[in-house]
């Protein structure tokens, strides 16, 4: 019998140098270990937390997550980002790391658990409805230029 995960918040830049390559497989623009983790402490600054699940010492999968609140859910835990190592899927890994985070929503008095999805990802959506989480929604975004290379704006 495997040895059980070992669940972990990676709050440090130190801790969050072996997570870069599971996080690069969901997030493949990113380019180096230092510069994840000083974006990371950045978005920790905002109250997102990495939480990473471990097996023997390696990371094998990350939830990274916010507690936040609105008019629309009310108090809430929003999932970022959620992947396992390519190697290790469908092995429950995902599923554990959901509940981890579910379970640390609920602790922390949240009333809803919410991430998105790519339309393009069938086998993801899968997942979430398995895991039981429904698709409530779509997300619409606009790319916007950065303030240093759009137009100034006068009044």
């Amino acid at each position: 019998m495997p040895a059980p995960l070992r669940f972990v918040h990676l709050d440090t830049p130190e801790s969050l140098l072996p997570a870069f390559d599971v996080m690069r497989q969901l997030r493949p623009h990113l380019t180096d270990a230092h510069s994840f983790a000083a974006q990371v402490a950045k978005q920790h600054a905002e109250g997102y937390r990495l939480l990473a699940a471990s097996d023997a010492g390696s990371v094998v999968g990350l939830a990274g997550y916010r507690t936040l609140t609105n008019l629309l859910y009310g108090r809430f835990v929003y999932v970022d980002d959620l992947v396992v190592d390519d190697r290790l899927q469908r092995g429950g890994i995902g599923a554990q790391l959901l509940d981890a985070v579910r379970q640390i929503a609920r602790e922390a008095g949240c009333v809803h658990f919410v991430l998105d999805t790519g339309l393009h990802m069938p086998l993801a959506q899968r997942f979430y409805f398995r895991n039981g989480l429904l698709a409530r929604g779509m997300h619409f975004v606009e790319p916007l230029a950065p303030l240093a290379h759009s137009a100034t704006v006068t009044s």
